[in-house]
């Protein structure tokens, strides 16, 4: 052992522990018990077993415990932005689609080719670029995979500019921020311009953060680590304070959490302006839910206590295949056109179709940097998936891999669809486009929603 070290052998990991042990012992307070003088019995921590803590001094470890539950921050509301609260809507658990017939495998693809009808199917290519970006675009001494996420950062900028999003007098909210690079990027683009300030929503802790880092000291960073479907936007004190338009941005924002994002941005934020948090409102129509939000909007202007609507909103989306019916916003939409809970599921594995049906004809071999780094960018989520839910042997003769391919665009399409169309019923002129290249990430959407001009003036840049 290391002089000074704690003398225990941890033999899973073939080393000895690194911990320092109190003056005069041998083991640290873990490992304490290995020394014979002590009469002292140690126990699994009853919040986290997987340390111990002597029993005699239990009640004392639980106050500080790094595992203890902490308390809610302002901005914690319970399940506010989780959306479906009715157990009868909820589809119970599906079989897999390699254990579908082909006969049942057919009638979801008609099923899906019919909802699609009507459709745009080529999206339009808006790959853009942005000015803050061009210096480290340039610079040689990014790998292939740092570059081809600042080409995605550039082109997220660019598609904010020609949005008028990037401007004095805005809180920034990054959702899923992880180390907040989206942020450090927005920020460097807006080096002259005043009174902004940035909220990064990551519900995990983070290592490696990069808003410390900012050299702009007039920014306001802050960062909330709260579980999306749990925050309210305007319980949050800068912003209760300060009352700027809100832009919420997001990079990769993975499945269910771009819906909880559109939810807690478009829905709960004015929700809890109006003091209404506990439920959500009631279902309407179309045309009440329209008229409802333009009602809305127009109390929001005449009253200066409450929060206007976001400014708006750019996510990269990302991870269909980890989508759930229960928080999706596109549910009447899938309604409207003859689809439920069974179809939704069914859908959403099979969107991965889109971008791993054609890994299994791909070698070993042709395990490049490049192809690692598609498979970082699409995240690990990707590899979660089972060989039959990529599509593999149990399909293979009935759908080629183009086919499969082809399908898992169509759902995820059909499943983005659905989000415009609940941003457009609340007012917000909502898009989607490439932002990038398939070869920079096959996760190349980008999700964009104004204000609809006829409801609320696009604001001054």
């Amino acid at each position: 052992p290391v002089l000074g070290r704690c003398a225990y052998f941890v033999e899973r990991k073939k080393r000895f522990c690194k911990m320092i042990p109190a003056p005069g012992r041998r083991f640290c307070g873990e490992h304490g018990q290995q020394e014979e003088e002590n009469d002292r019995k140690r126990i699994p921590c009853p919040l986290d077993p997987k340390h111990t803590v002597y029993e005699d001094q239990l009640q004392k470890h639980l106050k500080k415990c790094n595992s203890r539950e902490k308390p809610k921050p302002v901005y914690f509301v319970q399940d506010i932005n989780a959306g479906l609260k009715d157990v009868a809507e909820i589809p119970e658990k599906q079989v897999p689609i390699s254990s579908l017939s082909k006969e049942e495998l057919e009638n979801l693809i008609i099923k899906l080719k019919k909802a699609s009808n009507g459709l745009e199917l080529r999206l339009k290519e808006q790959i853009l670029s942005h000015q803050a970006l061009q210096e480290a675009l340039d610079d040689p001494k990014n790998g292939e995979s740092a570059f081809k996420h600042l080409k995605q950062q550039a082109s997220i900028l660019g598609n904010m500019e020609k949005l008028h999003l990037l401007g004095p007098g805005r809180c920034f909210v990054e959702f899923g921020a992880g180390r907040g690079k989206l942020s450090h990027w927005v920020d460097v683009a807006l080096q002259n311009v005043e009174n902004v300030q940035f909220l990064l929503v990551e519900r995990a802790t983070t290592r490696f953060k990069v808003d410390g880092k900012h050299k702009r000291r007039d920014s306001i960073f802050e960062r909330l680590q709260v579980d999306i479907q749990h925050l309210c936007l305007n319980k949050v004190p800068i912003l209760e304070k300060k009352k700027l338009p809100v832009v919420g941005i997001g990079k990769h924002l993975c499945g269910a959490a771009t819906d909880l994002t559109l939810r807690c941005l478009v829905e709960s934020y004015t929700t809890c302006c109006d003091g209404e948090n506990e439920e959500p409102a009631p279902k309407r129509s179309r045309n009440d839910k329209a008229e409802v939000a333009s009602n809305d909007f127009a109390d929001n202007e005449s009253n200066k206590d409450s929060c206007k609507p976001v400014a708006g909103i750019v996510i990269a989306l990302c991870c269909h295949h980890k989508c759930d019916w229960t928080h999706y916003v596109g549910r009447e939409f899938f309604k409207s056109v003859g689809l439920g809970p069974a179809e939704f599921h069914y859908f959403q594995r099979m969107s991965s179709w889109a971008t791993c049906g054609m890994r299994e004809t791909t070698t070993k071999a042709s395990t490049s940097e490049e192809n690692k780094d598609q498979t970082n960018d699409t995240e690990e989520h990707e590899q979660t998936l089972s060989k039959t839910e990529s599509g593999s042997d149990t399909l293979q003769g009935i759908l080629t891999v183009e086919e499969r391919k082809e399908i898992g665009c169509l759902c995820k399409l059909l499943i983005d669809h659905g989000r415009i169309e609940y941003l457009q019923q609340r007012g917000y002129k909502a898009a989607l486009q490439y932002y990038t290249e398939s070869a920079v990430s096959l996760e190349n959407v980008l999700l964009t929603a104004v204000p609809s001009p006829s409801l609320i003036s696009e604001p001054t840049t």
